[in-house]
């Protein structure tokens, strides 16, 4: 089959750099008055600044969609393409801009593209290397030859006070639950996008894409990371989205417990992968792993040091600090300034993970530098 390759990378992030001080500033004040959750959420995260794509009046500057094909077109820019070499566009979110139709027919349209085929996927952080994995294979396949890859997400524009004010919890409690502020204050907004071609760049080196292995688990765990469900039923079987919301079916939340919980099977995965020979610890140059929270980075760690196949810490990049919780996006905006900040050599060997809390998914895809 086909080889395939990484040509080119872009990152859009809305707005200036926005410092932990001024996140009320965007997301708004719920019932009024700061959130006591705040301070506990960001020890644990460790995020110093992120992007919002709202003003701080909390109206959007721009669409998910939008963020995406500037993503694409900055990927294209940085290419030895131009933008109608595409024919074939995959794109990732947890949430598109609409409930229908799907978030690619809109960065389609933005890109004022002719026709092309294009494919969507919405899932959470993994839904990236779903879409990867996709074009990945229409390429090897020989249906395409230039495809565009694209992650996004307009996370705050959920976290804004009316999804909680009038909320069941919040009425009772006078506060947003934890599970609801540790995403509140963890995720934000942005876009990355990838080029895959059927030949390598002619003048600058590429990523050979070796393999991308995906795995679901969701038949072990129940939901984890959810939004649309209340009190077991789903928002559109209430009798008004006015209800739904009032039971707390529209806040975005995490369980704390199973998420811990689904650690050690992404790594049992991990293991699984070098027993198969697909991944040798002491052969991976740089590990870009996408984790939503430095606290979680550190109970990985800590089992993985305990079986002998752990990667030095020194070769993993994240620019979670700086860039914050992309989603989606996340592993396009990693590898994109890696891409730019390291002096990638021939030979070398980029392992992406991408773990998904949603209902337990874990995503790998490694990488060769030529």
């Amino acid at each position: 089959m086909t080889a395939v390759y990484l040509n080119s990378l872009g990152a859009f992030l809305p707005g200036a750099p926005v410092p932990n001080s001024e996140m009320e500033d965007y997301l708004g004040l719920v019932g009024g008055k700061k959130s006591r959750n705040r301070a506990i959420v960001l020890r644990q995260n460790k995020i110093r600044t992120r992007h919002y794509a709202l003003d701080k009046n909390g109206v959007p500057q721009h669409s998910s969609a939008g963020m995406a094909a500037a993503a694409v077109r900055r990927a294209v820019e940085s290419s030895e393409n131009i933008l109608d070499d595409i024919t074939y566009l995959a794109s990732s979110a947890t949430l598109g801009d609409m409930l229908v139709p799907g978030l690619a027919s809109h960065i389609h349209a933005e890109l004022g593209l002719d026709a092309i085929e294009i494919a969507n996927f919405q899932s959470v952080c993994a839904s990236s290397i779903m879409a990867l994995k996709a074009a990945w294979l229409q390429i090897r396949a020989e249906e395409h030859q230039c495809a565009a890859v694209s992650g996004s997400e307009f996370a705050s524009r959920y976290f804004r006070p009316g999804f909680y004010e009038n909320s069941r919890a919040y009425l009772e409690n006078g506060e947003v639950p934890l599970e609801a502020d540790f995403l509140r204050f963890t995720l934000s907004d942005g876009a990355g996008a990838a080029i895959l071609e059927n030949r390598p760049n002619a003048h600058r080196p590429s990523f050979k894409i070796l393999w991308v292995d995906i795995r679901s688990y969701a038949g072990r765990f129940d939901s984890c990371m959810t939004a649309g469900i209340a009190d077991g039923k789903v928002w559109s079987e209430f009798e008004s989205p006015q209800l739904a919301a009032a039971q707390g079916g529209l806040m975005l939340v995490q369980d704390f417990d199973l998420l811990k919980k689904m650690i050690p099977v992404w790594i049992s995965h991990y293991l699984d992968l070098i027993d198969l020979e697909k991944i040798d610890p002491d052969d991976i140059t740089w590990l870009c792993s996408h984790y939503s929270s430095h606290s979680l980075r550190e109970e990985a760690i800590a089992l993985l040091e305990k079986t002998g196949a752990m990667i030095d810490e020194e070769r993993w990049f994240s620019n979670l600090p700086q860039k914050g919780n992309t989603g989606t996006a996340s592993i396009f905006v990693i590898l994109e300034e890696l891409w730019r900040e390291k002096n990638l050599k021939p030979g070398q060997k980029v392992l992406c993970h991408v773990p998904e809390s949603g209902r337990c998914l874990n995503g790998f895809m490694m990488l060769e530098v030529v």
